[in-house]
């Protein structure tokens, strides 16, 4: 029987304000456990919240950006239930009134084939604590400092039909609220993470198969091996005559399996009702409009100015749009060297393996964009070659100069483009070669352009690699076919 995988995702965004969504305890990372939950956080009586006005803008930011309606009123409600981390017995979410109504995202997939997928809404809620289990011995470990801070859980429509996709769908998510500023997306720091809902159902069936609800995936490629063992486990089961259960269950990357955590809560287990110490919140057009014009240049449409302004390849402009801090920089590098492509090439190559080789980030890049610019413009002017400028941007990660010009200098590498100089280096390479010599003049014509190679290489070696490889290439080839 061939199968079809059916894909919801569910993606919960820390928003990034300093201050909580009800209180104004701190959001900041890092902090001691419980320094930084205050009365509202805890619960404690008499208290009450008062929202944060920049999470709803950040909210109506998200929901502008993927063409979403955005409500006149939203409402918060209660969704009850007792766990450790939760001190006040429910948590502060949007059920039936969110502020994000319908909205899509377009993803790429990889083979530069696009998908829009729907998002059903988003809604604003506070996160719970977080209870620390390994550290104990027998006993659990309660940490409030993440109770309230404010979260934008975005719920997708189950469009999504492969791993690969839902991947795709959640880089674009991280692309949007990095780009909006919203979220710094840290997925390691917890700072968004996704509840995967994966089902399976005979190809052509209309109707959708039981699902399984896979928390808190904390990466883009635990998400990719969290849906392959879960697809695989539903089809085992089913095609051995079993039945999929509705139910939470967790993703282990260590032993890369899903394993049942408890049977799947409805919506009505959670008894939501509206909260009783918030306000509606009531939102005019002149607001939105305000908000609207506030929005940067999003990855989309810098994908599609990459390309039809810069002249860059679909793959190209998408790869350098995936990210704010990478398209930033490969914008600043174009603006110094003027040559789109070659910047491009730059900033994918040497410099992305070189951020790769050391685990940094485009924004931790010891080289800066300015610099990596006028080296490319070194270049293109001829003043150094290729071989010679990974030489300099080496030199300029390692602090050894703080400019291509300096290293240019200091390293004596600036290309040889005189040709008297360079026909030097070629007779005494020829004199010295005479063996070579004779075996090209005695090869077939169509053998001797891979022969030439072996005197290019002695006289690069000559000038130190310092001569220009065209002019070599062509005196060469001259001087040679002169001997025949």
């Amino acid at each position: 029987m061939q199968w079809e995988t059916v894909i919801g995702l569910e993606v919960h965004v820390q928003l990034a304000t300093h201050s909580k969504i009800f209180s104004g305890a701190s959001t900041a990372f890092g902090a001691e456990p419980n320094s930084q939950a205050c009365a509202v956080d805890l619960g404690l009586p008499g208290v009450l919240p008062v929202l944060n006005e920049q999470a709803v803008a950040m909210a109506v930011q998200f929901g502008l950006a993927v063409h979403a309606d955005i409500a006149e009123v939203s409402v918060f409600d209660r969704k009850n239930y007792f766990y450790p981390d939760l001190p006040k017995g429910y948590q502060t979410s949007q059920m039936y009134h969110p502020i994000v109504g319908p909205g899509e995202v377009e993803i790429t997939l990889d083979d530069d084939t696009t998908k829009r997928i729907r998002i059903h809404h988003a809604h604003l809620e506070e996160d719970a604590g977080k209870s620390l289990h390994e550290d104990f011995h027998g006993m659990t470990g309660i940490d409030l400092n993440r109770a309230g801070t404010p979260l934008l859980e975005i719920v997708s429509e189950p469009d999504m039909r492969s791993a690969k996709e839902a991947a795709a769908y959640l880089k674009a998510i991280h692309s949007i609220v990095t780009y909006l500023g919203i979220s710094d997306g840290n997925m390691a720091e917890g700072s968004m993470r996704c509840d995967v809902n994966v089902s399976v159902r005979p190809k052509g069936q209309e109707t959708f198969g039981t699902r399984a609800e896979i928390k808190n995936v904390n990466s883009f490629r635990f998400v990719e091996r969290a849906i392959a063992f879960e697809v695989e486990r539903q089809i085992e089961l089913i095609e051995d005559g079993g039945t999929v259960v509705q139910e939470t269950r967790l993703f282990d990357p260590e032993r890369d399996e899903t394993r049942s955590m408890r049977t799947k809560e409805e919506a009505n287990d959670y008894r939501y009702f509206p909260c009783p110490d918030l306000l509606p919140v009531v939102l005019d057009q002149a607001y939105l409009d305000h908000l609207r014009g506030q929005l940067p240049e999003l990855p989309a449409d810098k994908r599609e100015r990459f390309q039809h302004e810069l002249g860059l390849s679909a793959y190209d402009a998408s790869v350098l749009s995936a990210s704010r801090d990478m398209a930033e920089f490969f914008e600043e590098a174009h603006r110094v060297c003027g040559d789109a492509k070659q910047a491009a090439n730059w900033v994918q190559g040497e410099l992305s393996g070189a951020l790769n080789r050391e685990n940094l980030s485009i924004s931790d890049s010891p080289v800066s964009a300015k610099q990596l610019g006028e080296l490319v413009v070194r270049v293109l002017d001829d003043t150094i070659n290729g071989k010679a400028a990974k030489q300099v941007f080496q030199a300029i990660w390692h602090g050894e100069g703080d400019s291509a010009d300096a290293v240019i200098e200091s390293k004596g590498l600036k290309q040889v483009t005189d040709s008297g100089a360079i026909e030097a280096m070629i007779d005494q390479v020829i004199a010295d070669s005479p063996a070579q010599v004779a075996q090209y003049r005695d090869a077939e014509p169509e053998k001797r352009g891979k022969m030439i190679g072996y005197f290019v290489g002695q006289v690069m070696k000559a000038s130190r690699g310092t001569a220009n490889p065209q002019q070599v290439n062509g005196l060469l080839k001259d001087k040679l076919d002169a001997l025949l």
